[in-house]
């Protein structure tokens, strides 16, 4: 049932989880299950392939979200991601993104049950890895018990091997996507009831949880829990889930060595010609409450902007919080 480390794993976001993204987590936690950003079935069999989903071998485990709702097209999608090596194919039922009104992909979906089940019944009839779904108590007006049972219900029937709810409404009248993220109220007895009502089945949970003592207090009631923002903007945080989550023997991820091999992953990044901003703009988070943190996100932030900026910048950055440890360490033993 969590054969690919669903225990724990990183919410699939927008804009965020992108490759480089993942490249950082995964050195900060081997078993954690890691998603891409959402990637709709179009862009996948229309666009350049290369560019959305190539990643470097070390991210494994790490799952495919898709965001469609045409069975035919999300399998040929699903297809293409199983080739490029992906451990997982995951569909979206819970974006509550502007595009989801024209009823293409995304929270939407929960009204439309049975179509759901269609959609991973063909991408699991065509791909031998698992095919998940992540979804939402409901929409709108929903009744969010009946209505996430339906959508369970549907989706197990049709194969699914993991459900992942976030446990909030979406409403797709009158909020805003952004909005979406923290106004419906969170329900996380709810998604505890769909998994004492599907025992056999592997039910994870999402929304609100912001550190890894509430992450663990729910895995009594689910199999698995997925952090989102807490884990992006505290990446600190990912050094314990090993120890914490998965029994790895041996301490938690040292923060210096993960920033010294990013300078690595950058120098052969940006020697490809990918500007080191998009690979330090997901770091700033990682000495998150140590000595030199500050000055970490703020050479970050200004170095990595300039013209021809390099993995110097983040070696620089480095070195100031390595100084300002040894100090801090040096007026505790005073």
């Amino acid at each position: 049932m969590n054969d690919l480390g669903r225990r724990f794993a990183v919410a699939p976001m927008m804009d965020w989880t992108d490759r480089h993204c993942r490249s950082f987590h995964r050195r900060l936690s081997r078993h954690a299950l890691l998603y891409t950003e959402m990637i709709t079935a179009e862009a996948i069999i229309r666009g350049d392939r290369e560019r959305l989903l190539a990643f470097e071998p070390l991210q494994h485990p790490v799952a495919l979200q898709l965001g469609g709702s045409d069975p035919a097209r999300l399998t040929e999608a699903a297809r293409i991601g199983a080739a490029f090596g992906y451990d997982e194919i995951n569909l979206n039922v819970g974006c509550p993104s502007d595009r989801v009104k024209s009823g293409t992909f995304g929270a939407c979906l929960m009204l439309t049950p049975a179509l759901v089940g269609a959609c991973v019944a063909a991408m699991r009839a065509a791909v031998d890895v698992p095919v998940t779904v992540k979804c939402r108590l409901g929409v709108d007006d929903q009744d969010a018990e009946t209505a996430l049972d339906a959508l369970a219900d549907a989706v197990v029937a049709a194969g699914a091997s993991a459900i992942w709810v976030h446990a909030r409404k979406a409403w797709l009248k009158g909020l805003s996507p952004k909005e979406n993220r923290t106004v419906p109220p969170l329900d996380h007895d709810r998604v505890h009831r769909l998994k004492a009502r599907l025992p056999d089945v592997f039910i994870g949970i999402n929304g609100g949880i912001a550190d890894l003592d509430s992450a663990e207090a729910h895995l009594a009631h689910v199999d698995g829990v997925m952090l989102g923002r807490a884990a992006y903007h505290r990446p600190d945080l990912l050094a314990e889930v090993d120890r914490r989550f998965f029994g790895a023997a041996g301490l938690d991820a040292d923060p210096f060595a993960v920033a010294r091999a990013m300078i690595g992953y950058a120098r052969a990044e940006c020697a490809e010609g990918v500007p080191v901003h998009h690979i330090t703009r997901h770091m700033l988070g990682l000495f998150h409450g140590q000595p030199g943190a500050r000055a970490w996100r703020q050479m970050l932030t200004t170095g990595a902007s300039k013209p021809g900026a390099g993995p110097e910048v983040i070696a620089a950055a480095l070195a100031v919080v390595e100084a300002a440890r040894s100090e801090a360490t040096a007026d505790a033993a005073a």
